[in-house]
């Protein structure tokens, strides 16, 4: 009986298909990371460096770039930044990235132009939700009590003013107090005293900066809005405060068309006879 003759196993000629998919994806990472490493805002880079290592460790290549393209920054690291589409206009982008496309520039100029108020405690500058806050501490601009401005200011002012009037955006001017009771002559209470300063700074923008009155809002919050505790004189220190608030764009049409009364403050106490 004739054997039937062994045919000879094909050899499989698309294994390489698997280490070339693998090596493009591993590029395809690659310029991604290069690409965010190429912005200047370093910290985006950091971030986005930490997010390929962890998902790099959890999940290889495939979860980097998935890390990467996937949506906002949260607090552990995690990327989801957008791509650019057609025309450089950016899509599905979300108001917290919105708001830091907008004002990202002006907390870089900021920074830089005020590095050494800062260091020296004077300013803080910082992004909310609502816009860039720019913190200016009473001791470095006005006198204790009172609300004129102190002429040693003026140099940060202008850094400041320069910022503004380089943006359409609205401004919110905002006095705070710490909690210990004022009552002078001039300011019976602390209401009047953080409108008052709110008030000084809204007249020292538009004369001597020429920043027009209608772009901006004061307001006088007293001691009802600390930043830190009132029990210790450093706490109160850091309250008493005006905040030079630069409203993204959504915040400022919001207030526009806002229809809700604004609270009165409270009665001052009477004098004591």
């Amino acid at each position: 009986m004739a054997r039937k003759k062994k045919h000879a196993a094909h050899e499989n000629h698309e294994r390489w298909l698997v280490s070339y998919a693998d090596f493009i994806t591993l590029l395809f990472a690659f310029f991604v990371v290069m690409f965010a490493s190429s912005q200047t805002d370093k910290a985006k880079a950091k971030q986005v460096s930490d997010s390929v290592k962890e998902a790099m460790e959890k999940g290889g290549v495939a979860a980097a770039v998935h890390e990467i393209l996937g949506g906002t920054i949260d607090e552990r690291g995690k990327g989801n930044a957008q791509m650019k589409g057609p025309g450089g206009s950016q899509t599905n982008a979300t108001p917290q990235q919105q708001i830091i496309a907008e004002l990202l520039p002006s907390l870089n100029y900021l920074t830089q132009a005020l590095e050494q108020e800062i260091k020296d405690g004077k300013i803080e500058v910082h992004l909310e939700p609502r816009g860039l806050v720019v913190s200016l501490r009473q001791a470095a601009f006005f006198p204790s009590g009172e609300d004129a401005l102190n002429p040693a200011s003026f140099d940060s002012l202008e850094k400041i003013a320069t910022t503004i009037r380089k943006l359409p955006n609205s401004v919110r001017l905002e006095g705070h107090t710490d909690a210990i009771p004022i009552h002078t002559a001039r300011f019976r209470s602390n209401w009047e005293l953080s409108a008052a300063r709110s008030i000084a700074m809204l007249e020292m923008l538009s004369t001597r900066y020429q920043i027009p009155r209608q772009r901006m809002a004061i307001a006088g919050y007293a001691d009802t809005v600390p930043k830190d505790s009132n029990d210790t004189e450093e706490g109160r220190a850091h309250n008493r405060r005006v905040d030079v608030v630069i409203l993204n764009q959504q915040v400022a049409i919001k207030d526009l068309h806002s229809t809700e009364p604004v609270p009165a403050a409270p009665p001052s106490p009477p004098k004591k006879k």
